[in-house]
């Protein structure tokens, strides 16, 4: 398929002047080929990836990922990330370009959050008025705030989850915000959500929801792979005759008791 169709294609719900403020997306690095026919897709291209991609003999025309590759200018990103330089280095050699799209699949319709609130089946789903990146839904029946969280675990792939109990006790009405979306839970809270799901939340944004009487259920932020088998689906609906390759090497941190 022709690579500047796909991309327009791409745009169409997940245009970069969606992206937040300061956020970077498109083109990583490397130059996007005249034809794409096969895609590898991850959350984070790293040198697991790498090493996956070169031991399978993987020959993408484009990494596509979710988190941007080089999160700032070239120059200020390889300054003190020699790592990542070194990177860079080794897939340009291979002629293989990296394409990120993050806030602006985060925000989309259909992508991250769509697709979250779709794998907690929540009925009447809708993005939030004062953040429009979340999503926020009903379930189909009400359950206990503990129950839910268990529920949660076993829709998004976590084994575990870190629950801030300090309100109802009841869950009927939940909002979702894949990734670090701590700092967006005032929002669920006005908006009347009996439930808040995002993740990286730092200490004193738990006092903060302990002290507004608020639920808040902290899930890591690797719940956001499910950015691989849902943009999978977006390109074969573009092209079924797409090669799609999908690394997910991402692992949550060992629970130690």
């Amino acid at each position: 398929m022709k690579t500047n169709k796909l991309l327009r294609k791409l745009a169409v719900n997940f245009p970069k002047s969606i992206k937040s403020p300061g956020d970077y997306v498109g083109l990583m690095t490397g130059k996007l080929k005249d034809e794409t026919n096969t895609i590898l897709l991850c959350l984070d291209f790293d040198n697991e990836v790498y090493e996956t991609m070169i031991e399978k003999g993987y020959k993408p025309d484009l990494i596509l990922t979710h988190h941007p590759f080089i999160y700032g200018t070239k120059y200020r990103v390889f300054k003190h990330d020699l790592n990542k330089k070194e990177l860079c280095e080794k897939i340009d050699s291979l002629n293989i370009p990296v394409y990120s799209m993050h806030t602006n699949f985060d925000t989309g319709k259909d992508g991250m959050n769509d697709a979250l609130a779709n794998a907690l089946h929540l009925k009447n789903v809708k993005p939030l008025e004062t953040c429009p990146m979340a999503r926020g839904g009903e379930l189909e029946n009400e359950m206990d705030v503990v129950e839910f969280a268990k529920y949660a675990n076993k829709c998004l792939g976590m084994e575990y989850s870190h629950l801030i109990h300090a309100g109802k006790e009841k869950i009927k009405t939940v909002a979702v915000l894949g990734g670090g979306g701590s700092y967006k839970y005032v929002s669920a809270l006005k908006e009347g959500y009996d439930i808040y799901i995002s993740g990286d939340i730092a200490h004193h944004k738990r006092r903060d929801v302990i002290a507004d009487h608020y639920n808040f259920l902290d899930m890591f932020h690797e719940i956001e792979k499910i950015f691989m088998p849902q943009m999978k689906k977006i390109l074969l609906n573009i092209d079924p005759d797409l090669n799609i390759i999908i690394v997910d090497h991402e692992k949550i941190p060992a629970l130690i008791k």
